[in-house]
């Protein structure tokens, strides 16, 4: 299930109903561990800790229901304003949980990627740590996990924007299409629903393209209590939904809503 289209828009939209159906990609926006930790008097990187099952019981209960595209967004460029100890934790956390969980992904078929990776203040061994796991799992397709670390959705739309004016496409000759094969792993499918926890309501520059007619759910777990249960409950969800796509379906007799 982890293969997709040459570009993110290649597979046309349609209205549709969808029922019962699957979403492809899911994505998480990981909300809420910094006041997990302050509810419990706790420094915020034991928040940060606490995260770690939360993230694996998500990736195992989304393979299991047949997601095929799973991205979670671990860190933003903007996040690089935090403070210097608690960056340093979290680059360390980072790197712990990829050796440790390297072998669980890999013999779950899951291909995993990294979106974003490219400041220079990202250690070298979690660089070298990071590259030897999407090595190791780059030929499964059970599942695609993409962890956005020191992601920014604006950043990813203006390097593509260079790319293509590098390549020497001429200005009427820009599609939707076109851009989209610029953007960092082009193959990524469109973004079904997009899952923000602790009840924040925001984009946050989080794959701003890919999102851009996801269906949004914002449960109001904070991400370290949040389950595979309720992860399965925000898919019951999205099953519900009608996805029109700025359509409009059959039995709604000519009322069209954005």
């Amino acid at each position: 299930m982890g293969d997709g289209p040459a570009s993110p828009l290649a597979t046309e939209r349609t209205a549709s109903p969808q029922p019962r159906a699957v979403p492809r990609h899911v994505a998480c926006v990981m909300d809420g561990n910094g006041r997990w930790a302050a509810q419990r008097s706790l420094p915020r990187t034991a928040g940060h800790r606490a995260a770690e099952t939360t993230v694996i019981d998500v990736i195992e209960a989304a393979r299991a229901a047949g997601v095929g595209w799973l991205s979670l967004f671990a860190f933003s460029t903007e996040n690089w304003s935090r403070p210097n100890t608690e960056i340093a934790f979290l680059m360390h956390l980072v790197r712990r949980v990829v050796r440790k969980h390297a072998p669980l992904l890999h013999a779950r078929g899951i291909r995993c990627r990294f979106l974003g990776m490219t400041d220079p203040r990202i250690p070298p061994a979690l660089g070298r740590d990071i590259a030897d796991l999407m090595t190791l799992t780059e030929q499964n397709r059970r599942m695609t996990l993409t962890v956005a670390f020191d992601h920014g959705g604006r950043r990813d739309i203006v390097e593509a924007a260079r790319s293509l004016i590098r390549s020497g496409v001429p200005a009427e000759a820009v599609t939707e299409e076109s851009f989209a094969a610029h953007l960092p792993f082009p193959d990524t499918p469109e973004v079904d629903l997009v899952i923000r926890t602790s009840g924040e309501q925001r984009i946050s520059n989080f794959m701003l393209w890919q999102v851009a007619y996801a269906e949004w759910i914002f449960p109001p777990a904070l991400w370290p209590d949040f389950r595979a249960p309720d992860f399965l409950d925000c898919l019951d969800a999205y099953r519900q939904r009608e996805r029109r796509f700025g359509g409009v379906l059959p039995h709604q007799n000519g009322e069209s809503r954005s």
